[in-house]
């Protein structure tokens, strides 16, 4: 794409100024009609110098939004209404200290390097049945979508397997091939822990 003095202007696509009846180019991008509820520029139309200029010059960008939604989209604060996960005080650690609880900032860094570090040994060191048998993190979360209890025997776990593929399956279900994605997941959590030391 080649931009020239006029900003904005893209050459070498043959487009038609999507202003009614004019027989030139599109070379001039504007922003189209916006989706209800959605938050973006829709659809870009395309015009020539003349028509661009005369779209910008009428351009409104809260046409078509109701008073609440102008206030939003105005409001110095819009787009940081939720928090996000990354500045949340228990970002990577589920029970990370929130900081306020602490009075010495030094004290609160100890406790969330405490809360990784055991984070980091739950991870290299699986869950354990009542037998003794260890249950790897993939495991773990097997049995997780499979609803099983983690000292689930082999019979336990057929029987499940086999009630959630007459549920999901469309051959079994009357052809309803909405659950294929989670038929897909119970099949390879199943084949997962079939050949689990856990069930062997």
């Amino acid at each position: 794409m080649k931009h020239d003095r006029f900003h904005g202007r893209v050459k070498g696509h043959a487009r038609p100024c999507d202003w009614p009846d004019c027989p030139n180019q599109g070379e001039f991008r504007a922003p189209g009609l916006r989706p209800s509820g959605f938050d973006g520029p829709g659809d870009y139309r395309w015009f020539c110098l003349d028509h661009i200029r005369a779209f910008n010059a009428g351009y409104d960008y809260f046409e078509g939004m109701s008073a609440e939604e102008i206030w939003q989209a105005q409001s110095p604060i819009h787009g940081w209404a939720s928090e996000q996960r990354a500045f949340r005080p228990t970002a990577g650690v589920d029970d990370a200290p929130r900081w306020a609880d602490y009075a010495d900032p030094l004290e609160a860094i100890a406790a969330r390097a405490r809360g990784f570090a055991k984070a980091r040994h739950a991870q290299a060191n699986p869950a354990q049945r009542a037998d003794g048998r260890p249950v790897t993190p993939d495991e773990r979360r097997a049995l997780e979508l499979l609803e099983l209890d983690i000292d689930a025997d082999r019979r336990q776990l057929r029987s499940r397997y086999s009630d959630l593929v007459h549920r999901y399956h469309p051959d079994r279900n009357g052809g309803d091939r909405s659950h294929e994605a989670k038929l897909q997941q119970v099949v390879e959590a199943y084949q997962l822990l079939r050949k689990a030391a856990a069930f062997s």
